[in-house]
């Protein structure tokens, strides 16, 4: 497990999408390998991130998590 992530869930706070884009970065470097991809690499790091973030987002919408309302 990448130690760097941060629980959501069960914080007590409310979730907001910068804690989502975070987890997700981290999870997305920690499978790739990737830090900071190559330009070549750039486009498929990034979706996959943004791929990751929209899957937590209804994950823990489902489970009940509270999100922080977007203004």
């Amino acid at each position: 497990m990448c130690r760097s992530i941060k629980q959501l869930r069960s914080s007590g706070e409310a979730v907001t999408d910068e804690d989502v884009m975070a987890a997700s970065l981290q999870f997305v470097r920690k499978v790739s390998g990737y830090r900071q991809p190559s330009r070549a690499n750039a486009a498929a790091f990034d979706d996959a991130v943004e791929e990751v973030a929209a899957a937590t987002s209804r994950l823990l919408q489902r489970l009940g998590a509270r999100p922080t309302p977007t203004s």
